[in-house]
């Protein structure tokens, strides 16, 4: 017995330790303050190509400053820059087997201004069955860089009808992809013999940007690992008792709040063995395109792991100290984080919702396609959180305790992955 105390006592004064320290840098009168800013109306809803997101940015940047982040390699300052097509249709028609398809289930994503195809054989015909998972799929399809003419079950017509509704502000293609077209069009054809669609659209070139910074390694310095989260949501929405802000507290200023907490704790810490990198992600909510973008600028070898945090905000249906992890099977990332957290009362479960495909729905998804061990933290309970995509979306409505509890839980768990002594095992490239 003596001897198992012995052996018991350091671990549990190292956790203590840890404990009292992580209370000490992430304070919850801080993470208010961040959050409060990035959610504010004066951010207006933070919607990707508008002023409200790039006074988003800076506010981010000028918290990297104050940190004393460095930029990643080869950028002058935070930003990563990259350029998008934003394009509107201006008519759109389609026939399928001689059927003609409406106009209001069609939608097309292309940076080119027109399209005129009829039965062209580089023209690829894939469907969207009942079975399948529509939101991930239009992400790769729509960055697939070909042509595609995507045929979706009416059982998604709302998600599909919702995007339509949308586009009428716009859709978003990389310029990279200048001949890439993804045509969907809504409704049941059977085996296509014969198609025909035609589109005319405006475009426009417009900038993007993350915006990201690093801590350097020591030991493991060329071995990276990420914390994330997106700043963009809905913008200015349709009013509800007057309001039109949606503010997008938790979704997913708690999760840019608790990316700008983590580097403040690093920074303030031990030297990481690994090189940590800081990313707020633009264009999630139009299809992962920050993180897509960043993804392919990125060593992913040398990506051991990826927290990309996402709605905080409130307690998870497992209680308070407890958050979920999605993908939690596809490695043991969840398995360390949990080890790591070892006398403590916080502890991570595994995604309680896998029907609902989270692991493909926020932006650790980018990363995980090309083999990282990119998961997801959150609490959400998204089968019944009504405030979700709404105006609602306020801190008046978030638990702050839980966001700062949450937050402290992660700087713990993620210490051996960051000072190089656990490597969690890959995630299957591609894996579906």
């Amino acid at each position: 017995m003596k001897k198992y105390l012995l052996i018991l006592f350091p671990a549990v004064f190292a956790i203590g330790c840890a404990t009292q320290n992580v209370d000490k840098s992430i304070k919850q009168n801080d993470v208010e303050r961040i959050i409060k800013t990035l959610s504010a109306d004066d951010m207006q809803g933070r919607a990707t190509f508008t002023p409200g997101i790039e006074k988003a940015a800076k506010f981010i940047e000028s918290e990297f400053t104050d940190i004393g982040l460095k930029p990643l390699p080869g950028n002058d300052g935070f930003r990563q820059n990259f350029t998008m097509v934003r394009s509107r249709s201006v008519k759109i028609s389609a026939s399928i087997n001689g059927q003609t398809v409406s106009p209001d289930s069609l939608l097309a994503v292309t940076p080119m201004q027109s399209l005129d195809w009829a039965n062209n054989s580089d023209v690829q015909v894939v469907t969207i069955t009942p079975d399948m998972d529509f939101t991930k799929l239009y992400v790769n399809y729509t960055t697939s860089g070909k042509k595609m003419l995507v045929l979706v079950d009416s059982k998604f017509s709302a998600s599909l009808r919702r995007i339509i509704a949308r586009a009428g502000r716009g859709t978003t293609s990389f310029v990279t992809s200048s001949t890439q077209a993804t045509v969907f069009a809504l409704g049941h054809f059977g085996e296509v013999s014969s198609f025909a669609v035609k589109y005319e659209g405006i475009s426009k070139e417009l900038p993007l940007f993350n915006i990201a910074g690093m801590i350097p390694g020591t030991s493991k310095k060329d071995e990276f690992v990420v914390f994330s989260g997106h700043y963009d949501h809905l913008g200015i929405i349709k009013p509800v008792k007057g309001d039109s802000i949606a503010n997008g507290a938790d979704d997913d200023a708690s999760g840019t709040t608790a990316m700008i907490s983590l580097a403040k704790y690093y920074m303030h810490g031990p030297k990481p063995a690994r090189t940590l990198i800081f990313v707020a992600f633009t264009a999630e909510e139009i299809g992962e395109y920050g993180s897509t973008y960043f993804a392919k600028h990125m060593d992913a070898d040398k990506t051991v792991a990826m927290f990309n945090i996402e709605m905080i905000g409130k307690p998870s249906k497992f209680g308070e100290n407890s958050a979920f992890i999605t993908g939690y099977e596809r490695s043991d990332f969840g398995k360390i984080l949990q080890r790591n957290l070892a006398g403590t009362k916080f502890k991570f479960y595994p995604d309680p919702y896998p029907s609902q495909n989270l692991f493909y729905r926020s932006d650790n998804a980018s990363l995980a396609k090309v083999g990282v061990p990119a998961h997801t933290i959150s609490t959400d309970q998204i089968d019944i959180d009504k405030l979700y995509h709404t105006v609602g979306d306020e801190l008046s409505t978030l638990d702050v305790g839980n966001i700062t509890s949450t937050i402290r839980a992660i700087a713990l768990s993620s210490r051996s992955i960051v000072n190089g002594t656990d490597t969690p095992t890959r995630v299957a490239k591609l894996e579906q």
